[in-house]
């Protein structure tokens, strides 16, 4: 998925504190180093797995109009820190704050 700034094995084993974050901590967090780093990839994945968090959030319209219009993509990178839809995200910021070295706090 991304280049691996950090071993794999050390994304598991290391407390970052970014386990004890919220949902939308860890999306705030993900969505500003990658404005910062200019990390289109992020994004991009990011619009690739929303479809799938917003049915799983039982948001089925949001999903639906995602599938027909990549500007609907656009308003929902702000919405994905949001409720169930960001619980769904939570492993995505993770693994990408862990593969760049981004801790907490």
């Amino acid at each position: 998925m991304y280049a691996c700034a950090v071993p794999l094995d050390r994304l598991m084993t290391e407390d970052d504190g970014l386990e004890e974050l919220s949902s939308p901590e860890l999306h705030d967090l993900a969505v500003h180093r990658a404005r910062r780093h200019l990390d289109v990839r992020f994004f991009w994945r990011l619009m690739e797995v929303l479809p799938a968090a917003e049915v799983a959030a039982g948001e089925l319209e949001d999903a639906e109009a995602d599938l027909q219009r990549m500007s609907a993509h656009v308003d929902d990178l702000t919405d994905s820190g949001r409720g169930e839809v960001a619980e769904q995200l939570r492993p995505l910021y993770l693994e990408y704050l862990r593969r760049h070295g981004v801790r907490a706090g």
